[in-house]
This record gives C-alpha cells, structure tokens and sequence, in this order.
C-alpha cells in the first residue's frame, strides 16, 4: 500500500499491544503509537489513562484475596459484561462505558492525540482499542478510522455512543462479533470479517512456516501416531509429508497474563512435572513477558525445585520491551507444541495448529473466549495440575491435543493481517 497508517494501542496488559504488533507493517515508520504513553502526552490525558491501568491491575491481582476480592472484581466485571446474544434485540443503547468516557472527551482528553495525527494526508487510523477509535470521531479525525476486536465476542463498550451515526469501520475477528457489532447498531458496511491478526513472520504469505511448525508439532501431539493413523490422508492434503521425526521435544508454554495474576500455577506445572523435565521428556517455557518481578519470580522457584540444572528443557521468556518480548514470544511459538493460558486474545493463536489449555478465566469478555473455545474444539479446560502426568498424557496417547490442533488450523482464519492490509488498500 502507498500510504501508511497511524496504527494505535495502549500498553495496558499484552492483548491490545500484542495484536498492533502484526499490524506494524502497516505504520508509519514501523512505529506503533499507544494512546496512552506518547511522546508529549498532556500531564492530566496520561493521568486519566495511569488510574484506568493501576485500578485494572489491582483489582486482577486482588481477585484472589478471600470472600472481598471477588466481590470487587465481580463489581468492576459488571461493567464490562457481556450481554446474552439471543434473543436477537436492539442493543444500541449507551451504557457505563459510554457513560464514563464521553464527558472526559467533552473536557479535552484525546484532543492533543487526535490534533497530533490529523496530517493532511489523512492517514488511515487504525487502533486495537477501541477509546482511541471513539477519540478519532469525537475530534473529528480527517481520515478513516478502524478498530480491531481483540475477543470472540464483545461488550456494548466497543461500540460507540451513537452507533448507527458511526463512521468508524471495524475489524471483527469472528461472525459472532460482526454479528454482535450489528445488534449495538454499527451499520453493516461498517463491519469487515477479517479473523484475527496473526503474526505473519510465523505463519508465511503461502502459510508455509505455520505448515512447516505443525508437522512437527503433531508428531509431538501425537506420539502413538493414533490421529496420524486416522487421518493421515487429510493431514498429508493440509500439511504434505511429514518428517520422520520432529525437531525439538514436546513443548508446552504457560504464559502468564499481563497483571502477573497467575504465576504460581507456572511454578505448579514444573512441580508435577519435574521428572519429566530432567528426563527431557518435556520442556516447559514459561512467559514472564516485561515484567522483571515475574521473571525473578519463576527463578527463584526454579532454583528453590532444584531443576536449575535442565536449563535446556525449562526457559522463562523475558524482555524489557514490549517489541522484543512479541519478537522472542512469536519466534518461541515456532517450537511450542501446547499452549496454556488464561483465555485472552492468545486464544487465536489456536488457528496456528496450537492446542489451548484454558487456565481459569479473568474477566467476562475471557468467559466467551473461553466458549469459544471449547465450542470450536480448539482448547480443553485445564485438570487438576496436581494430577498433570494423569491427564495431559492421556491426552497424548488418544491424539486428542492433535486433533484440537487441526481443528484450530483448518477451521480458523490465518491470514488476517493480509485481509485488514487488502481493505485498507481499497
């Protein structure tokens, strides 16, 4: 494409940064621009956005304090929820989000961002969140403006006050959430089904790479070759011949969410799994991300399981920016057979051949993730890890963790960063 796009985020968590981060070839200067930590940001704009995240945050890692912790997220949940989506009805009305956010654009928050970016080229404004989207028509950006949906299914938050008046297009990541955008009244030409937008440098333009990744990952997923036997025709028209034997051990990757709310359970996993890992029957990475205390965290623990010595078979996943923690984290999933995670906008990375384990969920727009999940055959609600070397063997030796990787990648959307490229393009 000739002309390049503002392409916008917020550094609040990995889901948002994580999906600009495959659209950084669209942006000027490669240069992704997080609404709410710019360069020249006004002192009270970046003040709104700093109490939004530490209240997130808090309010993540607090969930776990006994009776009062739950009772509090539950409060801030319910602002976020999800409505049920039958019976199909109206649901265009404004509610908290809405409610909260349009009176701080009426004081002047987001005007010095949208002032900044409005070129006479009129860019095309392309954010993974959708305040800066709202920013962009409240201050009437000159160019098109585009949010891309990070989730399965959303919240009336994603739409903005006046939907059916709306010139903002999206990017939606699944039917249910084009569906879902025409109920709260975004007008239909407005609404483009694009799937999710993956990393291109792991997938290929021909999908070649994600290919390649899967043969190999199957032979792990698969060990007794009980899904190979039954569907080997399918796997060689999807896949082509597989190798004899596959380049790296079976890998799983527990990666913990942005506010740090799960560590332990990573800690768990290496516990039940000790012996296997010194008998490198397995490897473990655990994904601390930027956050330097997780890292410390996991360390600490490593050396406390005295399993330091299989440094090879157990990796922590660390950078101090966000642009080299996407690089490492994509190019680590080249080698990951299993996948385990809370249910956030990782759970897309099921159409890569990946197998999800859900961890327990953080937030209502997680609960649908996870439905989707589970109803698209894609991912398995994790067991009791006390019991790991029961369960996910016998996931193995039933080539169940094989089929929900197949399932992922024939039924899922790989190429949605080229689909965005292509109507913006138009």
């Amino acid at each position: 494409m000739s002309k390049k796009a503002w392409v916008v985020s917020i550094n609040m968590g990995y889901g948002h940064q994580r999906t600009a981060y495959a659209l950084r070839d669209l942006a000027v200067r490669g240069h992704i621009i997080n609404a709410n930590d710019y360069e020249g940001i006004p002192d009270g704009d970046k003040r709104v956005w700093e109490t939004s995240r530490r209240f997130y945050e808090f309010v993540s890692r607090f969930k776990k304090a006994p009776l009062v912790g739950k009772i509090i997220f539950s409060l801030f949940d319910a602002t976020q929820k999800i409505t049920e989506f039958y019976p199909k009805r109206d649901l265009s009305q404004s509610n908290f989000t809405q409610k909260r956010i349009y009176p701080l654009f009426q004081r002047g928050w987001g005007r010095h961002l949208i002032n900044k970016l409005s070129t006479k080229d009129k860019r095309p404004f392309i954010s993974t969140f959708y305040t800066p989207a709202f920013m962009a028509e409240y201050f009437k950006y000159p160019g098109d403006i585009y949010c891309v949906v990070c989730d399965a299914d959303i919240s009336r938050g994603w739409a903005p006050l006046k939907p059916s008046q709306s010139r903002i297009k999206y990017f939606a990541p699944t039917k249910r959430v084009a569906d879902r955008l025409v109920l709260y009244g975004i007008k239909k030409e407005n609404i483009f089904l694009t799937g999710y937008p993956l990393p291109m440098e792991i997938i290929g333009k021909r999908l070649e790479k994600v290919k390649e990744d899967l043969k190999h990952r199957i032979i792990n997923l698969d060990p007794w070759a009980v899904y190979q036997k039954k569907y080997g025709g399918m796997l060689r028209e999807k896949l082509g011949e597989f190798p004899s034997r596959a380049d790296h051990p079976l890998t799983i990757m527990f990666a913990v969410g942005g506010a740090g709310a799960q560590k332990e359970m990573g800690v768990n996993i290496l516990k039940r799994l000790r012996d296997n890992i010194s008998n490198k029957e397995v490897k473990v990475i655990l994904v601390a991300g930027t956050k330097k205390k997780i890292k410390e965290y996991f360390e600490k623990e490593i050396e406390r399981l005295r399993i330091s010595s299989s440094k090879k078979m157990v990796e922590i996943l660390f950078e101090e920016t966000f642009k080299a923690y996407f690089n490492s984290f994509n190019s680590a999933l080249r080698k990951t057979d299993v996948l385990w995670t809370k249910p956030s906008e990782l759970s897309f990375y099921s159409a890569l051949g990946l197998p999800i384990i859900i961890a327990p969920t953080i937030g209502s727009q997680e609960e649908f993730n996870r439905a989707w999940l589970l109803r698209s055959g894609f991912g398995a609600e994790e067991e009791n890890v006390d019991f790991i070397k029961d369960w996910l063997f016998d996931w193995l030796r039933d080539g169940h963790l094989a089929e929900m990787a197949m399932e992922g990648f024939v039924e899922s959307e790989q190429l949605g960063v080229l689909k965005i490229k292509d109507i913006i393009k138009k």
